[in-house]
């Protein structure tokens, strides 16, 4: 149980540090530079950011000069190169959740002794090639990912000239528009794994609220681009989400429906 719950809230921490890294900690000032700029700067920036902010560049340019569709298809692409470790994170959630009763068993049987039902645990898990931590490694993987396309974003100076609704993408949104969306977005796709994450981790759904509100507070003061970046990512999410979870969730209630009759 020990071991369980420290997992829980290390997943925790690290998605709030993430959300932190992402928010940029820094104080209001023009952090904008040009793609060419970044090779003067540090590692990350010289040999991770570059490349995204020349992509990012590269489909302005596609699309003459709009950066609302250059930020569209680079939000698809990174998400869908990165699809194999998503799939990968559903399948071990899946053979978690498979798992659930035995592990809801082992935890009754041994509840007065911690050490001899983490002990069952690690037997269960090795006899069904089940490794706990493996749905946890993708997400690992993907933020630097996410971090570097975020900051393409943030530092690219070219989204002055782009207009989204008549304002400049480096502006920050009017009427609480964006960060609405993001915000609404985000709480979806989190509703639609709930389910899931109750069984796996019970309590979390009630932690995973809060992103909701964070995201819409940041996105307050955020350019419009980043805002705008989190509701395409979120909508790229929603529709995996549906394929991975709804859908055949839905079938499985209706092939029930059809073995009951």
């Amino acid at each position: 149980m020990l071991l369980r719950n420290n997992r829980k809230w290390i997943l925790v921490v690290g998605l709030l540090l993430s959300i932190s890294l992402l928010a940029g900690c820094v104080p209001e000032v023009d952090h904008t530079m040009t793609t060419e700029n970044l090779l003067e700067g540090n590692f990350w920036e010289r040999n991770v950011v570059y490349y995204f902010a020349l992509t990012l560049d590269t489909f302005a340019d596609w699309f003459s000069g709009s950066y609302v569709l250059a930020i569209l298809l680079l939000t698809i692409v990174v998400r869908t190169l990165i699809l194999p470790l998503t799939l990968k994170q559903y399948r071990s959630s899946k053979a978690m959740q498979a798992l659930q009763p035995q592990i809801t068993e082992l935890r009754t049987k041994h509840k007065d002794n911690p050490q001899k039902m983490q002990e069952e645990m690690m037997k269960l898990y090795q006899v069904h090639n089940v490794n706990p931590l493996a749905g946890c490694m993708p997400l690992l993987i993907q933020m630097p990912v996410f971090i570097a396309l975020y900051n393409a974003i943030y530092w690219n100076e070219n989204l002055r000239s782009s207009v989204l609704f008549g304002w400049t993408l480096n502006e920050t949104s009017p009427w609480y528009f964006l960060p609405l969306i993001a915000a609404i977005t985000t709480y979806v796709q989190t509703k639609m794994m709930q389910a899931t994450q109750q069984q796996q981790m019970p309590g979390m759904s009630i932690l995973l609220g809060i992103f909701p509100i964070m995201i819409f507070v940041m996105s307050l003061s955020f350019p419009m681009a980043l805002p705008l970046y989190w509701v395409f990512s979120n909508l790229y999410t929603i529709i995996q989400n549906y394929f991975l979870y709804v859908l055949p969730n839905r079938k499985g209630k209706e092939k029930k429906e059809v073995l009951a009759k």
